[in-house]
Order: structure tokens, then sequence, then C-alpha cells
């Protein structure tokens, strides 16, 4: 998947305009997939992203971050956590199964299917820059961060 063009996908985002990938044209996508709002992990994940917000936006970095949960969770989850960002619902799984991210995962013990913490970096071409599959929170935003800015 590395190094080959991306094909466009639209889905419901917050903010109240779906989120289409060839209306990024021009600019770096950053995508990161995380399993559910609110959670410990996704919550921190996110917050690091939006802290950093700022200098992704002085690199010409857009960040989307996408689950299954509803658009309503998500409205709530961005305001709560004050995201400069948008997040994408992809209930149907259309997206994450795009990227591959769908995974059987062990959850208090239990298996279940549920999305593997993902990021994926998209040039202003549309081309995949970059992936890391199995992400472990912390510092990684920042390694993102770095790789974005050395484009």
């Amino acid at each position: 998947m590395l190094d080959t063009k991306i094909p466009n996908f639209s889905l419901p985002a917050t903010g109240g305009t779906p989120f289409d990938l060839a209306a990024q044209a021009g600019k770096t996508v950053v995508i990161y997939f995380y399993p559910k709002d609110s959670t410990p992990g996704c919550t921190t994940e996110g917050q690091n992203f939006r802290d950093r917000h700022d200098q992704f936006a002085a690199a010409n970095a857009v960040i989307l971050g996408i689950s299954r949960d509803s658009l309503k969770s998500h409205e709530n989850f961005k305001t709560k956590q004050a995201f400069p960002f948008e997040l994408g619902s992809d209930a149907d799984e259309a997206v994450c199964n795009l990227f591959g991210v769908i995974k059987q995962k062990m959850m208090y013990g239990k298996q279940c299917r549920g999305i593997e913490r993902s990021t994926f970096v998209i040039d202003g071409q549309g081309v995949l820059r970059r992936e890391w599959r199995g992400v472990k929170v912390p510092g990684h935003v920042d390694e993102v961060l770095a790789f974005v800015q050395s484009l």
C-alpha cells in the first residue's frame, strides 16, 4: 500500500461537512484510526494531536480521526476535548477496510473485532507515504509530526 495512490473516499464527519479525501488535494493528510471515543488511550491520542495541531497546520497538514462511533458521539468527544480537527464516522467500516485496520483483538479478556490503532500520512498528491500500525500512544504524535515536517 505504501507509495500508492489512495482512492478517493468520503465519510460523515464532525463540523457538518463530510470529509472528502479528493477535496484535500495539495495538503498532507494525517488519518489516525482509533478504537472508541472517550476511552483513555483514544482521548490521550486525540489530545496529543490537538496539542500539536498548530505545528501540523504550519506544515500544511490536515488531521482526521476515524472510528466506528456515531457522528453524535464524535461531536460530543470533539467538543469535550476541544479538538481543532474533524472526526470521521465509519460505521459501515468502508474506510477501515480500505486501510485494513479491523483486527481481532482482546478486550477485557474477550476476543472482539475492532480497530487497530493506526496512523497514515498521505501526501498532497494523494499518495500514501507512511503508515504506523499497532500504535502505542506515548510519543506517537511527535513521530508523526516529525515525518510530516520532513515531507
